[in-house]
């Protein structure tokens, strides 16, 4: 029986192995579709004109139809690599409406300059076909009016498509377009696995550090975790306070025990960056971590703010593992039930903590505790 083809997976495994590839992708078929559509309203309101004035036919729509792709794609090259320099380089440093208001600024310039350039390089060889086309060369305040339309609807378009980008950004790769079409309008049943991380002694460090200091704290360690979601084939489900809650579809979570890798992964993340946070905060964010798997609903809920919400047994069951970690005095703990799926030879050290009874469950629990992984399978590419 064949594999049924996922398409968010699909778009979530790209981009992790090719971020800027990936969104350069979106935003050249963003403009490419906002081109076309302008030279098509363009090109009937031309045959309009043509009609009612009695005027020879307009410029050939094949030549506009070229020009129009042509424009989408280079701009759409030239604003992705703009864009995804400053979210690197500007998203932790600035306000987000300070960021909207560079980017706005920068894409007005680019639709100048390309405007311009597309004018005295482009446009008077693709009009030349058309039996007016000297007319049109000739007449700059023509040319005034053009760029006049072109400018404002490329400008409104950047606006719109930079809204797509954040909403894009909001769900994660591949959620927005089965969102669109209405995928998680009903519940639907998935098999997922979920992992609950809470900061360790999140009590003491708040009073060492002071709210507004551990505030940050909180927002750069979830910062690090994110950097390395995609190469886990990761999702934040959610963040709660300070902790943080991530998933991952059944086969790109046990895949290379991706699931797994992910904890050591944001382990090291933070060794990486030790200097960083030794140097403003004196100490190294810990986390200890819950991971179950098994089947749950997926609906879309909310009117004024929507929003993806899972439900079932799957996600009690994995904050439960993770609220007896202190308890037993480990940071990672897994059911039986989740290392019952991983392949045989998984090269995990795992320590039995036994059938566990859990709050709120009826039935004991099979928990182990994870207490490493081989370096050369931590840092295996999934």
């Amino acid at each position: 029986m064949s594999k049924k083809w996922d398409y968010t997976s699909t778009a979530q495994k790209f981009s992790a192995k090719f971020p800027v590839l990936s969104y350069l992708g979106i935003q050249i078929n963003f403009w490419i579709i906002a081109s076309v559509f302008l030279s098509i309203l363009l090109h009937l309101q031309a045959l309009s004109i043509s009609e009612t004035s009695q005027l020879s036919s307009p410029t050939r729509f094949d030549n506009t139809l070229a020009l129009s792709i042509m424009f989408g794609f280079f701009y759409g090259i030239i604003l992705g690599l703009t864009d995804q320099y400053l979210d690197k380089n500007l998203h932790e440093k600035h306000s987000m409406g300070r960021i909207i208001l560079v980017k706005s600024t920068i894409s007005l310039i680019l639709i100048v300059l390309t405007l311009i350039l597309i004018r005295y390089t482009f446009l008077d060889f693709f009009i030349t076909t058309s039996n007016f086309g000297d007319n049109l060369k000739a007449n700059d305040k023509s040319w005034k009016y053009l760029f006049y339309i072109l400018a404002i609807y490329y400008f409104a378009m950047t606006l719109i498509i930079s809204f797509i980008n954040q909403v894009n950004r909001k769900y994660g790769p591949g959620v927005l377009v089965p969102l669109l079409l209405g995928k998680y309008k009903y519940p639907q049943e998935e098999e997922r696995i979920f992992m609950f991380m809470d900061l360790k002694s999140s009590t003491t460090i708040a009073e060492k550090l002071g709210h507004i200091k551990y505030s940050s704290f909180i927002r750069d360690s979830f910062m690090d975790i994110n950097q390395i979601l995609l190469r886990f084939n990761a999702e934040v489900y959610q963040y709660v306070g300070d902790e943080i809650v991530v998933t991952w579809r059944v086969p790109d979570g046990l895949r290379n025990l991706s699931c797994i890798r992910f904890f050591f992964g944001c382990e090291k993340q933070f060794q990486d960056r030790a200097h960083y946070y030794m140097t403003n905060y004196g100490l190294l964010p810990h986390f200890k971590a819950g991971l179950h798997m098994g089947k749950v609903t997926a609906v879309e809920i909310g009117d004024i703010k929507r929003d993806i919400a899972y439900h079932g047994d799957t996600l009690n069951t994995a904050a439960r593992i993770q609220s007896v970690c202190n308890e037993h005095q480990k940071n990672f703990l897994i059911s039986a039930y989740l290392l019952e799926s991983l392949a045989p030879n998984h090269n995990i050290k795992t320590e039995n903590i036994g059938m566990i009874l859990l709050k709120g469950k009826s039935t004991k629990v099979g928990i182990l505790s994870v207490e490493g992984i081989q370096p050369d399978t931590l840092n295996k590419i999934t």
